[in-house]
């Protein structure tokens, strides 16, 4: 590597709503005012179909189909990567920092599970990887999740709470010296659940949720789910999502409008109230949902006074998580803790990830 204190990183991130796998080519320094960073090159790379229905259906496979899966989806991971580096024609990357993509995430049975094997991704890329971030921190106890907090204190310290509208919202905050983060509720997850219904991804710009109007019924039923959820703040994931969010979709009657429009308020007033435990705080907003302007027009008006929501450059809303990921593997390659007990509440701090090719 160039030296010790900077470091050239491609992180990928694969998040819960299954818009594509994002690559970010990113420079890190260490100097006297802490850890400084560069985004060089970023992409989404949008998922074949082929892809979206075998993530989708991934976790109903039996345990060989699921392992086998975890290698084909390395290599996918690797190619895309040796194409980004092509396109863009990056050199001397000192290695690729993978999230992976979550299948299963049941922490209470030590149990999480992110395909996409790194030793697939270094044979196809001939360059070091680090991946499978989680499992340390859930055999110590923790949840293994949210990961991106301890890169939130070295990169996005000067806001007060970062927030994050992807497939699930989730914030991070300093409280008492200590960062503390969780997930708040469900966000795009279920909106692009019941886009699909009419063959989208998305609900651009929230438009077809703006022209709808809210199931009283179905909201106290989410906004009953997200108290439940308040009182010890799990990890959330495709289990609970199926398990308490989807029977409500489905149970409901009401047009795919009024469906999206209740789901946005229910989030934005989730999301409100989660932002405003810190007294008038700055939040640094990132993320897809980010894009979706009625989801945004709604949390503006939960928040009232409250809150002064940030949006920042689109690279940064985009690419946020990939970003974090990369520089959680600077930390990993330097032996510093990536994965904070105050965010996981594992039995102590620890240095996630699996190296393979140093």
């Amino acid at each position: 590597m160039d030296s010790k204190e900077k470091y050239k990183v491609i992180g990928i991130m694969s998040g819960t709503s299954l818009d594509g796998v994002d690559l970010a080519c990113c420079t890190f320094q260490k100097n006297e005012k802490g850890w400084q960073y560069e985004i060089t090159f970023a992409e989404t790379v949008k998922y074949p179909a082929a892809w979206k229905k075998k993530l989708t259906e991934a976790h109903s496979l039996s345990a060989e189909s699921v392992l086998i899966l975890d290698v084909e989806y390395g290599k996918y991971l690797g190619e895309i990567s040796k194409g980004f580096i092509s396109k863009n024609k990056i050199r001397s990357v000192d290695f690729i920092s993978s999230h992976g993509h979550t299948l299963f995430h049941q922490p209470k049975k030590g149990l999480t599970f992110q395909i996409g094997n790194g030793m697939s991704i270094h044979a196809v890329t001939n360059l070091p990887v680090i991946y499978n971030f989680r499992n340390l921190d859930v055999i110590l106890g923790g949840e293994g999740a949210p990961l991106v907090p301890a890169g939130d204190a070295f990169l996005f310290s000067e806001y007060d709470v970062c927030l994050n509208l992807g497939g699930i919202a989730n914030l991070s905050v300093e409280v008492k010296g200590k960062r503390v983060a969780y997930d708040i509720c469900f966000c795009n997850m279920g909106l692009n659940y019941l886009m699909a219904d009419v063959k989208k991804d998305f609900d651009a710009g929230g438009a077809r949720a703006a022209s709808g109007e809210i199931d009283q019924k179905m909201l106290t039923a989410l906004n009953s789910v997200n108290a439940s959820l308040r009182k010890d703040r799990p990890s959330l994931g495709r289990e609970i999502f199926e398990k308490k969010i989807l029977p409500i979709l489905t149970r409901s009657k009401s047009p795919l409008q009024d469906k999206l429009r209740t789901l946005v308020e229910s989030a934005a007033i989730e999301i409100a109230f989660a932002v405003s435990a810190k007294k008038n705080p700055s939040v640094l907003c990132t993320g897809g949902g980010v894009f979706n302007s009625f989801l945004m027009s709604r949390l503006l008006d939960h928040c009232g006074d409250n809150a002064t929501l940030i949006m920042p450059e689109d690279d940064v809303i985009k690419f946020k998580e990939a970003i974090v990921f990369a520089f959680l593997g600077v930390l990993r390659v330097r032996d510093e803790v990536n994965c904070l007990k105050s965010v996981t509440h594992a039995s102590r701090d620890n240095s996630g990830g699996a190296l393979i090719g140093f």
